[in-house]
């Protein structure tokens, strides 16, 4: 069966992926990557995708993917993970922002409390305009940061 994505490597790439297995360093998923594009390779070994998933314990699927990978984005694409496009979701608070409600935590409490709640701080938080809504589970997240 003739192959979609064949894997060929220059003499510059395989040298780095030989340097990232030489270190050491790398996460565990970059060094299994960089392995099945070298026995992929079509100017080297050429092995077949069932013999390198059999040889590094990963399915038929996976090294396709690493093949689709290489021919789409190139060798840092197929290596590295992707980064997100978008992040999963905004940060509530910056930096500034939890320096602020730290210090309101910190703060007198209340006239006729001992101490702030949660809840009282998540509040008193929005009317200073830290944020312009706040969960009291974010602002003990960001307390428990600091501890």
């Amino acid at each position: 069966m003739k192959k979609r994505y064949v894997v060929c490597l220059k003499g510059r790439e395989r040298e780095k992926l030989e340097e990232l297995l030489g270190k050491g360093k790398a996460r565990a998923t970059e060094i299994r990557r960089a392995n099945i594009l070298l026995k992929a390779d079509a100017n080297g070994p050429g092995w077949t995708d069932a013999r390198i998933a059999e040889a590094f314990g990963c399915s038929m699927q996976a090294v396709g993917n690493v093949r689709r990978r290489f021919v789409e984005r190139g060798m840092e694409g197929a290596v590295k993970r992707k980064k997100q496009d978008y992040p999963s979701r905004q940060r509530i608070l910056d930096g500034k922002g939890e320096a602020r409600v730290l210090a309101l935590a910190c703060s007198k409490a209340p006239e006729g409390r001992t101490h702030w709640t949660l809840r009282m701080l998540a509040d008193r938080a929005v009317e200073l305009r830290i944020a312009e809504r706040i969960s009291y589970e974010t602002v003990r997240r960001t307390l428990k940061k600091t501890r």
